[in-house]
């Protein structure tokens, strides 16, 4: 599968301090390269504008599930690849999980912190760490998902299957309604291990407290959709 024919999308609020860095670590790939960034942020923008192989995509509604869905939907490749702009999703797993999604056809490949040895996360806090094991073992029971991470948002996948499941979050719900709605249409998929970097610099925009109602609100509405 050819380089090029993967778009990382890269959702970016506020990461003028992050981007270049995240930017400058793919300089040696042949990936397109779309960042999306709300059109008020211009000192995000202004670091974007630096890289001449970056599209940037102004982003029309708020929320990093919002940014998510128009760079995927905005996307005139087959795959694509979310990428966060702090430098917490690292670039060297890129190629290992094109390979295993074209190779196995797979719609999405997700990554894991938590599948084996060689996965984990700089990031956790015991908050975290607790709510991601809860809510991955409720998606197991309720959805059977077979996952062992369901709130890192480092996924691969076809374009054409993620336009299908019509993912409808604005926020971190997406990390859900997203293997949730491909396990309901028994698409096909799979994860690797990953390790998740400290993010390079700027504020960390997940609270654990408000994002984990939120996301224990939208495992409950898909239940009962299921149903």
């Amino acid at each position: 599968m050819h380089q090029s024919n993967l778009t990382l999308v890269i959702p970016a609020k506020e990461e003028k301090e992050s981007l270049p860095m995240v930017l400058r670590e793919l300089v040696n790939y042949n990936f397109k390269k779309k960042v999306i960034v709300d059109k008020n942020d211009t000192d995000t923008i202004d670091e974007a504008k630096k890289f001449p192989d970056v599209e940037i995509y102004y982003q029309k509604k708020r929320g990093v599930g919002s940014a998510i869905i128009e760079g995927i939907e905005s996307c005139n490749t087959s795959y694509f690849c979310i990428l966060m702009a702090d430098g917490s999703t690292d670039s060297k797993y890129l190629q290992e999980k094109l390979k295993k999604c074209v190779d196995e056809n797979l719609d999405f490949v997700f990554s894991s912190r938590y599948k084996d040895n060689n996965s984990g996360s700089d990031d956790d806090t015991i908050i975290t760490f607790i709510g991601n094991f809860i809510f991955t073992k409720i998606c197991n029971i309720l959805f059977d998902l077979k996952l062992t991470d369901v709130l890192f948002n480092y996924v691969l996948g076809k374009t054409d299957s993620f336009r299908e499941l019509k993912i409808k979050s604005i926020d971190h719900r997406i990390c859900i309604e997203l293997p949730v709605k491909a396990k309901i249409k028994s698409m096909n998929y799979s994860s690797i291990s990953s390790y998740e970097r400290r993010r390079f610099g700027g504020k960390k925009k997940v609270n654990a407290l408000i994002d984990g109602y939120l996301i224990l609100t939208e495992i409950i509405i898909l239940f009962f959709k299921k149903n």
